[in-house]
């Protein structure tokens, strides 16, 4: 098994469902964390709390934690989801992952984060918690 260097991120986030046809959000000014996709039926959006888009046909889920992978990661890693993944479904914790071009985002919500990191540190993981 791989083992990983995490990172919990400080921001309290939000994972958003839009509309597909609903216009691209625009990410906020200042540096957060923001992440969007589209797909033919739905835009997803992952951003701090505050910077929740709005609306009726939005749908958003709060109080998610990121647990960032110390990276770069080469594209050539096997696994790597697996690894953080298992653990955390042995302890009942869902999970919504993002990947970047350089790493790996596993968001947890805020009640199941300690259970999270202690699951992850069991399994030989090490998580830095700020």
């Amino acid at each position: 098994m791989r083992l990983m260097e995490l990172r919990v991120l400080s921001d309290r986030l939000s994972v958003c469902r839009l509309p597909a046809d609903a216009p691209w959000p625009v990410p906020p000014d200042r540096p957060v964390f923001f992440s969007a996709t589209r797909t033919s039926s739905e835009i997803s959006v992952v951003c701090s709390e505050d910077a929740a888009p709005s609306g009726d046909l939005v749908r958003v889920e709060t109080d998610w934690r990121a647990l960032e992978v110390a990276g770069p990661l080469d594209f050539s890693m096997v696994g790597v989801m697996a690894a953080l993944t298992a653990p955390l479904a042995d302890v009942d914790v869902s999970v919504f992952v993002i990947s970047t071009y350089d790493t790996d985002y596993v968001l947890v919500h805020a009640g199941a984060l300690e259970r999270a990191i202690e699951a992850l540190r069991l399994a030989g993981h090490v998580v830095q918690a700020s």
